[in-house]
């Protein structure tokens, strides 16, 4: 499983900046849905398929979080950059 990965504690409001160079899935997850994630097994996350750059993703409550970006399975490339908007 190819994806690219950072991290990063957030307190709640605060948000992950994405800015990518095409489409691609753009998750933020706590660790316990990452590491489920990884496994394959189910796992729940806010974002999902960003067709527009940059995606902003706004943490719900303080704690450790997780940025993925993936393309789903389909082959290509996408290149992604992340910074954390502290407010």
């Amino acid at each position: 499983m190819n994806f690219l990965h950072s991290d990063s504690f957030l307190d709640r409001g605060e948000a992950a900046v994405v800015s990518l160079n095409s489409q691609a899935n753009v998750m933020l997850m706590d660790d316990v849905n990452f590491s489920a994630y990884q496994a394959g097994r189910s796992f729940r996350y806010f974002g999902g398929l960003a067709e527009r750059s940059p995606v902003r993703l706004v943490a719900p409550h303080s704690g450790h979080w997780n940025v993925v970006v993936d393309l789903g399975g389909y082959a290509g490339s996408v290149r992604a950059g992340v910074s954390f908007d502290r407010n």
